[in-house]
């Protein structure tokens, strides 16, 4: 029933679709889109055009208006190319049954919205049991609601055989009772794994757990690795990691768990977040937060919000955190000319000028490092171990063990 997903061995052409509304002006817009074009990339399809449409909102019967979609339907016929063939048009917002089915029928393609591509990723990345569980309920609950677009043979009812005269049943609402018990025993499944994760957190000891927690593709399997000397995989690509890995990590004398979890991005489907409870738990249990911020991202307070929702979301958002910026070498600004008597904007500020910013709001609660290339590593680990020696004290005042050791220290990796 993956039917929206993209194959890794062919790389599809695709057109993606945003709009600009009163409430997301075209900067945000394209930021959006630009986004939305990393995250096919991701998926394995290749962008080769996008559409934007100045709206009050989006239409109910097929998202952009007729001309707009005509016109999509126009540059779609036109490339006859068969590398440029579209294959695909990818929305930025989630799309209803009802939009899906009228696009489709006037386009002739495949039709995705961000949501089913986010889930296409998050299936494609899926590696363990916990994983591929959470992502296959994720994808019934987006599935269900739009049964009705991927039959064709909905109207047809069962039977009027011996032994089961009657009504019958549409193949719809078996379709449904199908995906609805299935979902049922995901669920049963889950509720299991969060139980056996509940009783490993149980048995990590008395150690302060620490969690990494940021926007997706922002380096914390990089850092990770780093401070735990391990091998999580690490890459420039969204959704690197989706199973949270938890490593004991030593800075001088002071034993601590790390956790490195699955990353956030904007109008991350509800469904997902559902489903990734078990995986999320590490942040809820966790007695400190590092918030890693891809500081050479031109988008990165966005992206600090969205983090902060979500960790809201998750009631999360009152633990002790530190903002640790990354990619401090790879922030690029343009320096203003004197006469520019233009406002300054965040690509008119130099590092120190936004260091010192940062510092002057959030004191000792923000760092700035490189982890590609490791600057200000060694700075960082040393306030790292202040800060998680006084946790340690507060909350186990009278353990002066803190030299813990595991036997087994595959119990620590989810």
């Amino acid at each position: 029933m993956k039917e929206f997903v993209i194959s890794e061995a062919k790389v599809e052409t695709a057109i993606i679709v945003g709009l600009i509304t009163p409430y997301q002006p075209e900067r945000k817009t394209k930021e959006y889109l630009d986004e939305l074009e990393f995250l096919a990339d991701t998926a394995g399809a290749r962008v080769i055009k996008r559409f934007t449409q100045k709206v009050n909102g989006p239409s109910s019967v097929t998202y952009v208006g007729t001309g707009k979609l005509e016109e999509i339907k126009a540059f779609i016929e036109s490339e006859e190319d068969e590398e440029r063939e579209v294959g695909m048009v990818i929305f930025d917002d989630e799309l209803s049954a009802k939009q899906i089915r009228n696009i489709e029928k006037e386009l002739q393609v495949k039709i995705l919205d961000r949501t089913s591509l986010i889930l296409d990723i998050f299936a494609m990345r899926a590696q363990t049991a916990t994983a591929k569980t959470q992502v296959e309920l994720a994808q019934y609950k987006y599935m269900l609601p739009r049964l009705t677009r991927l039959w064709t043979h909905l109207e047809r009812q069962r039977g009027g055989s011996v032994g089961l005269r009657g009504p019958g049943e549409t193949q719809l609402e078996m379709d449904q009772r199908i995906i609805r018990n299935r979902m049922s025993l995901l669920k049963e499944r889950l509720k299991e794994i969060d139980t056996q994760k509940s009783t490993q957190r149980k048995n990590r000891g008395r150690l302060i757990r620490v969690a990494l927690v940021g926007y997706t593709n922002v380096g914390k399997s990089t850092l990770m690795n780093l401070l735990s000397k391990s091998e999580v995989f690490a890459e420039n690509k969204l959704f690197a990691t989706l199973d949270t890995t938890v490593r004991k990590v030593i800075i001088e004398n002071l034993p601590f768990l790390l956790s490195d979890t699955v990353g956030f991005i904007r109008k991350l489907p509800t469904d997902l977040v559902d489903s990734f409870k078990s995986t999320l738990d590490e942040v809820r249990e966790a007695d400190m937060l590092i918030h890693l911020v891809d500081i050479s991202h031109p988008d990165f307070e966005e992206q600090i919000r969205v983090v902060e929702k979500t960790l809201g979301d998750l009631d999360s958002n009152t633990k002790p955190t530190m903002i640790v910026f990354n990619k401090i070498d790879a922030y690029t600004w343009t320096p203003k000319d004197e006469d520019d008597l233009t406002p300054r904007t965040k690509e008119n500020i130099s590092l120190d000028e936004l260091m010192k910013t940062w510092m002057a709001k959030l004191g000792e609660d923000c760092f700035f490092i490189s982890a590609k290339n490791k600057i200000n590593l060694d700075e960082f680990k040393q306030l790292l171990y202040k800060k998680v020696r006084e946790l340690h004290v507060q909350k186990y005042p009278y353990n002066d063990f803190l030299y813990q050791t595991y036997d087994d220290e595959s119990m620590l990796e989810s």
